[in-house]
């Protein structure tokens, strides 16, 4: 047996391995230090809803270029921006869902919806409207067949409480519309026409 000489290839071989996993532990331990700060959804927000903090959680994200995509501590939108899709709880909120108000052409409308829908249609619910107008040609309370009012309205809120029930089977629904149709679903609303809730499955938070 000899002695091991330092220009023995094994030590070369073993002072490069511990040298690369020197180097590979510090930059794992940069890695997961790289992270930032983020906002979060507490709850829903709805398209229209004025952001707030106390809507917002802060969370820690390892992301590049986060700032570009996301909302983040110290950012102008924080307070007064308007939602202009809905963003559910949990989610991180993209830049691209905020506005100004002047931006957001869409406006609230109550409409009423059976109650048995509401384990379907919840905040955040994109509903299409059907409306069956009144028959002319008919008896009285005579209806015409259902045609499609509004197609993709997102929910705002349902008024469950026994306060704001229109009939002991109905609900009113909080409906967010487009400024181009909210004349046809106030005119269907005020002419004794019959207003439909059909929720799109999948289409939103149930």
């Amino acid at each position: 047996m000899r002695r091991p000489s330092w220009r023995d290839p094994r030590l070369g071989v073993g002072v490069l391995l511990v040298v690369a996993s020197v180097v590979l532990g510090s930059w794992a331990v940069s890695r997961a230090d790289a992270s930032v700060e983020v906002y979060q959804a507490r709850t829903a927000l709805t398209p229209g809803e004025v952001v707030t903090a106390e809507d917002l959680q802060v969370v820690q994200v390892r992301m590049d270029a986060v700032d570009d995509v996301y909302l983040v501590p110290g950012s102008a939108l924080v307070d007064g921006a308007v939602v202009t899709r809905t963003v559910t709880a949990g989610e991180l909120v993209p830049l691209a869902a905020l506005a100004s108000a002047d931006d957001v052409g869409l406006r609230p409308v109550q409409v009423p919806m059976d109650a048995a829908m509401q384990d379907l249609v919840g905040e955040g619910s994109v509903v299409d409207l059907w409306v069956a107008m009144p028959d002319p040609a008919g008896s009285q309370g005579a209806l015409l067949p259902p045609e499609p009012l509004v197609t993709g309205a997102v929910v705002r809120a349902v008024h469950a409480s026994s306060s704001v029930f229109v009939g002991s089977d109905q609900v009113q629904v909080q409906v967010l519309v487009d400024e181009d149709e909210l004349g046809a679903v106030l005119a269907a609303l005020t002419a004794d026409g019959v207003v439909h809730v059909v929720p799109q499955l999948g289409g939103g938070v149930g």
